[in-house]
């Protein structure tokens, strides 16, 4: 842990690019610039398989380490891959991102009720998870995939499964999908659902990023129910985060979750790499939302990023982590 506190103090503070491209009915680059570098895409990426495909390594919590397919990651890689087509026009990129989007495609679980999603089957102990489970950012990423494959291969089924993804959106968690407190009016899309709300909150907004992404490229004459459901559950996002958000704020740095299990720690801070990434998502959110509030929070956050306030934080984590027995 003293290695990361000091890596976290002295390193540059280096972040991924942003888009130019936030609103374009194109749907051409992602919001961040992701590239293939695995070093600086995701520390957790480690090999291929024969189709191309990326493949984690488990979290430090996990008793059994092992390589898996783990769809966030997945569609990161292929968002990367995607912006090299878009840079170089090469066709070995654009079928290695077809390959990409066929993975999400061949990997789908369909259902009646739920429409289309995805699962890991990797535990997440600290949140006591042991069985496949949902995401809504995993369903923002495989969106963002799908869609991107609709444009630019003019093939319906992409758009069909993309929009199939909606639907655990609309489904409380106690109700098989992906939302936390749906029921309630305040709808929180969490990125590892639970037993109870975990309310990661970059996962809310990165699972707001990929609504989006069907909200500008999807428009009403194309699909006018699905670019309308789809809009509606932004909206009911951007509203709940509005919410939500101060409850993050701790004073002089900001929550990773609100997660309110019996066995997690009361307070448990963001990572200052979380820390930065929250203030950059905020930032564009307030592009695509038009909600200015976001843009006070972001610059907020970014003056917490200071040497003392580092120093305070990692006590508190400590503490968090020592409870979740991961040091």
């Amino acid at each position: 842990m003293f290695k990361k506190l000091g890596s976290d103090i002295f390193r540059k503070r280096e972040f991924y690019g942003v888009s130019t491209e936030l609103t374009s009915a194109t749907l051409g680059f992602y919001y961040f610039s992701f590239e293939e570098d695995f070093s600086k895409l995701n520390k957790l990426l480690k090999e291929f398989d024969e189709d191309g495909i990326p493949l984690n390594t488990t979290y430090i919590d996990v008793e059994a380490p092992r390589l898996h397919y783990y769809p966030i990651s997945i569609g990161q890689y292929g968002l990367a891959v995607f912006h090299s087509y878009l840079k170089t026009r090469l066709s070995d990129k654009r079928e290695h991102f077809l390959r990409i989007a066929d993975w999400f495609v061949k990997n789908v679980v369909l259902d009646e009720k739920l429409g289309a999603f995805w699962l890991t089957d990797v535990p997440k102990p600290e949140y006591r998870v042991e069985k496949p489970w949902k995401s809504a950012f995993t369903q923002s990423r495989a969106i963002s995939i799908l869609l991107r494959a609709w444009r630019i291969t003019g093939d319906p089924h992409y758009l069909e499964l993309a929009t199939k993804a909606l639907r655990p959106f609309t489904y409380d968690i106690s109700e098989g999908g992906v939302s936390a407190n749906l029921l309630s009016g305040q709808p929180f899309f969490e990125e590892y659902v639970a037993s109870e709300p975990t309310m990661v909150l970059d996962g809310h907004i990165f699972a707001l990023f990929g609504l989006f992404d069907f909200v500008r490229s999807v428009t009403p004459d194309v699909d006018p129910s699905g670019h309308e459901l789809a809009k509606q559950i932004f909206q009911s996002g951007v509203d709940s985060l509005l919410r939500w958000l101060p409850e993050y704020d701790m004073g002089f740095w900001v929550r990773f979750n609100l997660c309110r299990m019996e066995h997690y720690p009361a307070v448990d801070p963001c990572t200052i790499g979380y820390l930065r990434l929250v203030a950059e998502q905020l930032k564009i959110l307030t592009q695509l939302s038009g909600q200015a509030k976001f843009q006070q929070y972001a610059e907020k956050f970014t003056k917490y990023d200071r040497l003392m306030n580092i120093l305070r934080m990692y006590g508190v984590k400590y503490k968090a982590l020592i409870q979740l027995n991961i040091l």
